[in-house]
């Protein structure tokens, strides 16, 4: 049961970790320093519901895609969403989608989007920019 706990603990915690100090401090970095070596590999998504989130990314015409390890994904379910992006300090808006019924398109896409992470770990975002 402690160790329940722990884990518990551990989760909420990191959660608070990344909600009030990393992803601002990100969120600043993106913004003030758009040819930074972070701001290479993330961008800032804006969501349906108004929250913005720093999140990997590559970009291949005017096809961007992410990976979402947190829930954050479950508002870009069913329907495309329209969204807004900064990339390298420019916005644009999209429609965006989670993928959650093509893992070979997922597993190829995670291959150049995170090579490193555990396999079939993360939800694929497709946002198609306008």
């Amino acid at each position: 049961m402690l160790i329940l706990a722990l884990i518990a603990l551990a989760v909420v915690g990191y959660w608070q970790y990344a909600e009030r100090i990393a992803n601002p401090r990100v969120v600043r970095e993106l913004i003030e320093e758009s040819d930074g070596e972070r701001a290479r590999r993330v961008m800032l998504l804006d969501l349906p519901s108004g929250r913005q989130i720093p999140v990997n990314y590559i970009r291949e015409s005017n096809i961007v895609y992410a990976a979402a390890d947190g829930g954050w994904w479950s508002e870009l379910t069913e329907d495309e969403h329209r969204v807004t992006v900064l990339i390298r300090g420019e916005g644009h808006t999209g429609l965006a989608r989670a993928i959650l019924d093509d893992p070979e398109r997922t597993a190829d896409v995670f291959t150049r989007l995170r090579p490193n992470a555990v396999e079939g770990f993360g939800t694929l975002i497709v946002i198609r920019l306008e």
